[in-house]
C-alpha cells in the first residue's frame, strides 16, 4: 500500500500513539506513547493500512505535522504496529478551550459527578465561546478523517473529547462505518441534564451519528440509553441495545478493556524495574505494603484514601511500625486550578500523616508525585494491598494491572464506583469510596488476610483482568462495524 493511499481502518483520539521531541541538533525524535489504547491499536495496524488521526500536543508535534507534505506521518520502523499517524495542527487557543474548558472541565466533570452544584457549573457567554471551539476541534477531526478514509472504511472515534465527531463525519462521508467508544463513565439523566438543553442534545446526537457506540461496562451503557430516551425522546430497545433517532439506528455495546498481561510481565522484569524494586524494599523492610498508583485526578479520591490510612493508624495501633503506604500520585491537568489545589491537598495530608506517626525507625507513608512507570511496576510487584477507591471511574486499569504482576499475592480494596468492580468485585474487598471509616476497616481486613486466601484471590483477579486483551478489545469494535 502506498504511503498516502486511502485508509481502510482509521482511529481518532485526542492523544496519539507517538510524541515528538526536539533534539539538540534540531532534529525531531519520535517516541511511542503508553497505555492500553496504543497496545490495542498496534494489533489493528498489522496489514490494515490503519491511520491514527490525533492532535499535535506540543511544539515538536506541530513541527512534525507541518513538515509532512500530506499531513500523514509514516511510522514504519517504529513499534506501533505499522500505523501511520495524521497529526492535526489545531490553533492552540481553539485546542485549549476545547480540551481544558469543555472536555476536561465540563464533560469530564459531568460524567464523574464532580460538580459542587451550589456554585458550579455556570453556563454563560464565556462557556458558549468555549463550546464553539469544541465544535471546531471536533470538525477538524471529522474533516481529516473524511480526507483520509477510503470508500466504506471503518472509523473508530475515541472518548469524550470527540463526542461531536461521528455526526459531523457522517454528514461528510455517509459511506463510512463509524464507531465511537467512551472510556469514561456516563452520567445518569438527572446529572447529564446539568448541561444546557441544546448542548446535552448535541453530545448525544453526536455519538448517535455513529453506527456503533461502545462502553466499558453495562452500567455506563445503560446510563447512555437512559439519557437518549429521556433527553432526546429517542426510541430505545434495551433488549437489543439499540437507539433509533431521526431515522438512524445506533447499536450500543459493552467492550471491557483488559490488562495487557504479556506486556506487563515482560516490562516488570526489566533491569530498571528491578533496580527500583530493590530501592523500595530497602525503604520498606519487612513491613506490609499498601500501594496506590494514580494521577492527581479529582475522581481518583486520593485524599479520602489518605484519610482512611490515617484512620487505620489512629484506630489500629497494632499496625504502627508494621505497614507502609506507598502512594504514587502523578500530576495531572495542572492548567486547571482545581487540580493544582487538589495536588496541594494530597501533599498536605501526606505530611500530616508522617508528622503524626513517623519516627526515626518508621516512615508510615511514602508519597511520590513525579511520574515514573518502572517505579510503579516495582510497587505493583511489592504490594500486599492495592487501594483503588475512585469516586467514579470508567474502568481503572491499575486495579487490573496490580494482580497481574504481584509477586506474592495482593488483596484489592476496590471502590464499587469503579468500572472494574463489574469484573473484579467478587474477589476484592469492596468499599463505598465516600466512607472513610469503612475504607479504613477494609484496609485492616486486607492487611490481615491470610496469605493463602490472598494468593487465591489474586489468581482469580488476574484471570478476570486479562480475559480480554487490549488487542481483542479494539478488534471487537472493528468487527462490530461489519
Amino acid at each position: 500500500m502506498s504511503p498516502n493511499a486511502p485508509a481502510r481502518v482509521l482511529v481518532a483520539s485526542n492523544r496519539g500513539p507517538v510524541s515528538f521531541r526536539a533534539e539538540d541538533d534540531g532534529s525531531l525524535s519520535v517516541h511511542r506513547g503508553g497505555g492500553g489504547l496504543v497496545s490495542g491499536l498496534s494489533a489493528a495496524g498489522q496489514g490494515t493500512g490503519a491511520v491514527w488521526v490525533c492532535a499535535a500536543l506540543s511544539d515538536p508535534d506541530r513541527t512534525a505535522a507541518r513538515e509532512s507534505p500530506s499531513g500523514r506521518i509514516d511510522l514504519a520502523g517504529h513499534d506501533t504496529g505499522g500505523l501511520a499517524v495524521r497529526l492535526l495542527d489545531i490553533d492552540p487557543g481553539t485546542f485549549a478551550r476545547a480540551y481544558n474548558a469543555i472536555a476536561n472541565s465540563t464533560l469530564w466533570f459531568i460524567h464523574h459527578l464532580l460538580y459542587d452544584t451550589a456554585t458550579k457549573p455556570v453556563f454563560d457567554g464565556r462557556f458558549r465561546k468555549e463550546w464553539t471551539s469544541y465544535d471546531a476541534y471536533n470538525a477538524a477531526f471529522a474533516q481529516a478523517l473524511a480526507a483520509e478514509a477510503g470508500e466504506g472504511a471503518k472509523v473508530v472515534v475515541q472518548d469524550y473529547h470527540l463526542t461531536l465527531t461521528p455526526l459531523i463525519l457522517r454528514r461528510l462521508r455517509p459511506d463510512l462505518r463509524i464507531g465511537h467508544f467512551s472510556h469514561t463513565p456516563w452520567a445518569p439523566p438527572d446529572y447529564f441534564r446539568l448541561l444546557p438543553d441544546d448542548i446535552s442534545r448535541a453530545v448525544l446526537e453526536g455519538i448517535l451519528g455513529a453506527d456503533h457506540a461502545g462502553f466499558l461496562t453495562r452500567r455506563w451503557a445503560s446510563s447512555f440509553l437512559d439519557c437518549c430516551e429521556q433527553v432526546l425522546g429517542a426510541d430505545v430497545d434495551r433488549a437489543a441495545m439499540t437507539v433509533t433517532h431521526e431515522g438512524r439506528r445506533t447499536q450500543v455495546a459493552v467492550h471491557a478493556l483488559g490488562a495487557d498481561a504479556d506486556f506487563l510481565r515482560e516490562r516488570a522484569a526489566r533491569p530498571d524495574v528491578e533496580a527500583r524494586l530493590a530501592t523500595l524494599r530497602d525503604a520498606v523492610g519487612d513491613r506490609k505494603v499498601v500501594v496506590r498508583v494514580d494521577r492527581t485526578e479529582l475522581s481518583k479520591n486520593i485524599v479520602r484514601g489518605l484519610l482512611a490510612y490515617r484512620d487505620l493508624l489512629r484506630g489500629r495501633p497494632e499496625w504502627h511500625g508494621r505497614v507502609v503506604h506507598i502512594a504514587f500520585a502523578y500530576p495531572s491537568r495542572h492548567d486547571l486550578p482545581e487540580y493544582r489545589e487538589y495536588t496541594a491537598a494530597v501533599q498536605r495530608i501526606a505530611k500530616e500523616i508522617d508528622d503524626e506517626f513517623g519516627d526515626d525507625t518508621w516512615q508510615p507513608l511514602m508519597l511520590h508525585v513525579n511520574d515514573d512507570f518502572p517505579r510503579s511496576l516495582a510497587a505493583y510487584r511489592l504490594a500486599d494491598v492495592a487501594l483503588v477507591n475512585p469516586i467514579r471511574d470508567g474502568m481503572n486499569l491499575v486495579a487490573k494491572e496490580i494482580p497481574v504482576v504481584s509477586e506474592h499475592g495482593c488483596a484489592l480494596v476496590l471502590s464499587r464506583e469503579a468500572g472494574a468492580y463489574e469484573e473484579l468485585g467478587s474477589d476484592a474487598v469492596v468499599v463505598n469510596p465516600f466512607d472513610v471509616t469503612a475504607t479504613s476497616e477494609a484496609l485492616h481486613e486486607a492487611l490481615s488476610m491470610d496469605a493463602g486466601e490472598r494468593r487465591a484471590r489474586t489468581k482469580k483477579l488476574a484471570a478476570a483482568a486479562t480475559a480480554l486483551s487490549p488487542q481483542q478489545w479494539f478488534l471487537d469494535q472493528l468487527d462490530a462495524l461489519d
